[in-house]
C-alpha cells in the first residue's frame, strides 16, 4: 500500500525540466542550492526525490508540482499498459516495471509511443470500416471469424437439428412428463456416467459451468437460473453423445488457428444443446401457431427469452421454414456481443447499431418489448423488437438487465407475428436508420457519432448544423 512518506524516483521528469528550461546540471544545481553530483544521481533515478528540493523547484521556477506526482503526464503506466495490450504486440511481453520506467523516466518517449499508437488505432477503425463498407471483414478475431462461418451457413446446422431432435425423442420417451432437466440428467447419470452438481457462487468463483473429468462431475453455479442451468445440461449432453461430430464438423470449416477452431466447437455444441432443448419441428410448428409469441414458446419449452428469440434465426429447413429473423445482442455501452440472421441482416456486419433503433431504448423499459418499424438506407423496411435480458453469470458489479436482444424481420413476414396485430402495415410509422455511423450516409442526423469515412467533412464557422458532422453528398 502507498503511504505519505512514499519515495519519489523522479528523475525523468526533473531532467526534461531542466532541458526546457535550458540550464547545465550545475546551473540547476547551483538554483536549488545543492551539489551537481546530487542532482545527477536525482536524475538518473539513483536516489529520490525529497520534499524540500521539489517545494525549492516550485519556488525557484514557479512550476506545479503536480506535474511531479505519479499521474503528472498523459502517458501514465494505465494508459501505456492498455496500449501495450493490443493484440498487435502478441506474443512481445512487457514488464510492469519498464512500462512504469518508460512513464516515470521517458514522459517525453512515453507520450510519443501513445500518439504513435493513437494514430495506428485510429487507421485501423477507418481500415476495418472500409472493409465492412465493402462487404469484407478486415482483422479478423476468432470472434469475428465464428461469427461469419455460422452467417455463412444461414445460421443453420441441419444435421444437429436432426441430431437433436432424435435425441430430444429419446429423451422424452425414457420419462415422459419429467422436467427437461430432470430427464437430461438421469441420461447423463446412466449412459454416461456423469453426475451434476449445483454448488454456491463462493466456490465456482468464475465458473457458471464447469466439467470435472477426474470425477466425472457436471459442477453448476447456484446464480444460474432454471432456463441457464437447463441449458448448460444439454451442452453437456451434446458433447457426451455427439462430440465426434461436434469435433469433425469444426475440423471440416478449416478455422485459422486452434482457438479459433474451439471456439467454433463450442458455438456447434450450443447449437446442438439447443436442438435438443427445442427440437426444430416442435418448435417451428409452435411458433407458427403462437404467431411467434416468445413468452408462450419460453413457457412451452422451459427456455429463456434470449434461448427462445436465438432459436428463432434457425428456422431454415427447406420443408418447414420459420419467419427469417436476424437477431443482435448489445449491452449498454453498445458494444454488440451477438448477431445472427436466418436471411438478410440490415445493420452494419463488424460494427455497432443505429441509435435510432430501439434495441437501445429498450434499457429504459427493462422487461417489456418494444417494437419498431425501420427503413434502412436501400428503401427495405423491418419489423424489429427488442428486450432486455439477464446476462449469464453475475459478479458483484453487474447490474440486472444489462443486455439488450433485438429480434427483427422484413415487412412483409409481420403480419405473422402477434406484436404486430392491430398495427397499418400497409401504411405504418416508420423510422428511418442506417448503419454504423461511420458506414451511415443519412443526413442530417442528430444521433450521428462519426462522420462518414468516405465522406468530406462541410464544417464552417457560419453556421451549425443538427449533425455534429455535417458532410458533403456523394
Amino acid at each position: 500500500m502507498e503511504t505519505a512518506d512514499r519515495k519519489l524516483f523522479l528523475g525523468g521528469r526533473l531532467k526534461r525540466l531542466r532541458r526546457d528550461l535550458g540550464l547545465t546540471q550545475t546551473a540547476m544545481a547551483g538554483d536549488l542550492g545543492c551539489s551537481p553530483s546530487y542532482l545527477n544521481h536525482i536524475e538518473r533515478n539513483q536516489r529520490p526525490v525529497s520534499a524540500q528540493l521539489l517545494l525549492r523547484l516550485a519556488e525557484t521556477y514557479d512550476v506545479d508540482l503536480r506535474s511531479f506526482g505519479p499521474s503528472g503526464g498523459p502517458a501514465t503506466e494505465a494508459t501505456l499498459s492498455e496500449a501495450f495490450a493490443d493484440p498487435v504486440f502478441h506474443g512481445l511481453t512487457v514488464p510492469r516495471h519498464e512500462i512504469v520506467q518508460l512513464a516515470e523516466d521517458q514522459p517525453a518517449a512515453a507520450d510519443a509511443v501513445l500518439r504513435l499508437y493513437r494514430a495506428f488505432a485510429d487507421r485501423r477503425a477507418r481500415d476495418r470500416a472500409e472493409a465492412d463498407a465493402a462487404g469484407g471483414s478486415g482483422d479478423e478475431t476468432p470472434a469475428d471469424w465464428v461469427r461469419e462461418y455460422v452467417q455463412s451457413k444461414r445460421n443453420h446446422f441441419p444435421e444437429l437439428d436432426a441430431a437433436g431432435e432424435i435425441l430430444a425423442a429419446e429423451l422424452e420417451a425414457g420419462t415422459p412428463g419429467e422436467p427437461f432437466e430432470t430427464r437430461a440428467r438421469a441420461r447423463l447419470q446412466t449412459r454416461h456416467g456423469l453426475t451434476v452438481r449445483t454448488l454456491p457462487d463462493d466456490v465456482m468463483v468464475e465458473w457458471t459451468r464447469r466439467f470435472d473429468p477426474h470425477r466425472r462431475r457436471l459442477l453448476l453455479s447456484e446464480t444460474l437460473g432454471p432456463s441457464s442451468r437447463a441449458f448448460a445440461v444439454a451442452f453437456q449432453l451434446a458433447l457426451a453423445e455427439h462430440d465426434a461430430e461436434l469435433t469433425a464438423l469444426a475440423d471440416a470449416a478449416n478455422a485459422p488457428d486452434e482457438p479459433t477452431r474451439r471456439l467454433l466447437k463450442v458455438s456447434l455444441a450450443n447449437t446442438l444443446a439447443a436442438a435438443i432443448l427445442m427440437p426444430y419441428a416442435a418448435f417451428q410448428a409452435a411458433a407458427e401457431a403462437a404467431g411467434y409469441d416468445l413468452a408462450r414458446l419460453q413457457a412451452r419449452f422451459g427456455v429463456s427469452f434470449e434461448q427462445a428469440a436465438h432459436r428463432l434465426t434457425t428456422l431454415s429447413r427447406p420443408t418447414a421454414r420459420g419467419v427469417p429473423f436476424f437477431l443482435m445482442r448489445v449491452d449498454q455501452a453498445g458494444n454488440v456481443s451477438k448477431r445472427f440472421a436466418a436471411g438478410a441482416f440490415p445493420f452494419s456486419r463488424f460494427g455497432g447499431a443505429c441509435p435510432r433503433w430501439r434495441l437501445h431504448s429498450a434499457f429504459r423499459t427493462p422487461g417489456r418489448i418494444v417494437t419498431q418499424i425501420v427503413e434502412t438506407p436501400d428503401g427495405q423496411r423491418w419489423f424489429t423488437l427488442a428486450r432486455t435480458v439477464d446476462r449469464q453469470g453475475r459478479d458483484a458489479f453487474t447490474e440486472t438487465h444489462d443486455l439488450a436482444v433485438g429480434l427483427g424481420c422484413e415487412l412483409k413476414h409481420a403480419h405473422r407475428l402477434v406484436y404486430a396485430r392491430g398495427l397499418d402495415l400497409a401504411a405504418p410509422e416508420v423510422t428511418p436508420i442506417g448503419p454504423a455511423c461511420r458506414l451511415c450516409h443519412r443526413h442530417p442526423c442528430a444521433e450521428r457519432a462519426a462522420p462518414p469515412v468516405d465522406r468530406p467533412l462541410t464544417v464552417d464557422d457560419w453556421s451549425k448544423s443538427v449533425s455534429p458532422y455535417p458532410f458533403a453528398a456523394g
